[in-house]
């Protein structure tokens, strides 16, 4: 290596309006030489972290890679030559393939077999019962955990998120194919309004807890009695609490849709999930704030492509629930039973 010079946003010397002063990353141009003496100069680039969907290690890493694919299609750019991570001790490591995670095994049974169990019976046994109230209390000590330092900007980058994702509220109901109860004028309707609730839920940053992410029955676990584990963390581990009750809870209502009988065991599962929690972690906003994540997560379990074998009439009501969350501004627990009164007559 012969030097180095970082280089700025702007290299303009004018302090007008014109003057860019930030940029997403802090490249340096780096001259190096080479075994014959030439020289050749390359530009080494990494990423800041930012509020503008960089604040995740995740997202730059994400970032680099997308650039690395893209930079060879656009006539003209300059090339890519490698695309990599830079290691604890400072090493550079190409990741030009594919990524990978190794994860540890965790042995037992998803929890959704026993939503299954519970919903074939019509009742909730007294492990049914420990086991919803070790979950609840499981998420109230998740909820409680003190956040990183750099928290701050991230109440606002999940809700965010919560709407114009990929696997959020755009996404998933760009992925809908044609399908009876969920024509597209009802389902921009339901965009529309949660994009309302985005205004609504951007000053709550008091709301930030750490999170699961995506805490639904198929990512726990159970081994033996109340003991389990969890799988696979998401979007980022901080963010609203409503996200992890409502990514649970509405699994109850999932797995009693189309069997006649089957909220008589999982209506005390609902209903003692949300009081356990509330028990230990007291939250008087919970239910206010609900609505939004009711929304997205109907709109994931009424997608066919998830779950291709729920009825029209169970997708109706699903839908239906979400739209009267979001109208009403808030979630009433109780119409869970109305629904399946309903339902039933």
């Amino acid at each position: 290596m012969i030097s180095t010079e970082p280089m700025g946003p702007d290299t303009g010397a004018t302090r007008d309006g014109s003057a860019k002063a930030a940029g997403y990353g802090k490249p340096v141009r780096i001259t190096l030489a080479g075994p014959r003496g030439e020289r050749r100069e390359v530009v080494f680039r990494t990423s800041t972290s930012d509020e503008f969907g960089h604040d995740r290690r995740a997202d730059r890493m994400a970032n680099a890679v997308l650039a690395f694919d893209d930079f060879p299609h656009v006539p003209r750019h300059i090339e890519a030559l490698d695309v990599g991570a830079i290691g604890p001790d400072g090493t550079l490591t190409s990741i030009r393939g594919e990524p990978y995670v190794i994860t540890s095994y965790s042995p037992g049974q998803v929890y959704a077999e026993d939503l299954r169990r519970v919903a074939r019976e019509g009742r909730a046994t007294t492990i049914d019962l420990e086991r919803i109230d070790a979950l609840a209390r499981y998420l109230a000590e998740l909820h409680a955990m003190q956040l990183p330092p750099d928290a701050n900007p991230r109440y606002r980058r999940a809700i965010r998120d919560l709407m114009g994702h990929g696997e959020g509220i755009f996404g998933m109901i760009d992925g809908y194919p044609p399908v009876a109860g969920a024509p597209p004028k009802r389902l921009q309707a339901i965009e529309r309004a949660c994009v309302e609730w985005r205004w609504r839920l951007r000053d709550f940053e008091h709301r930030l807890t750490r999170t699961h992410g995506d805490f639904h029955p198929f990512n726990v676990v159970f081994e033996t009695g109340t003991t389990f584990a969890v799988l696979d963390a998401s979007r980022g581990t901080c963010g609203e609490p409503a996200d992890d009750m409502i990514a649970m809870a509405i699994n109850f209502l999932l797995f009693a849709a189309d069997i006649p009988g089957a909220w008589n065991g999982l209506g005390p599962l609902w209903h003692r999930f949300w009081a356990t929690y509330l028990r230990a972690r007291p939250d008087r906003e919970l239910t206010t704030v609900v609505p939004p994540f009711f929304a997205w997560r109907a709109l994931v379990v009424c997608n066919p492509r998830f779950y291709p074998g729920l009825s029209v009439e169970a997708r109706e009501n699903l839908l239906g629930l979400a739209e009267r969350a979001l109208e009403n501004h808030h979630f009433e627990l109780g119409w869970a039973d109305e629904l399946f009164r309903g339902w039933a007559a």
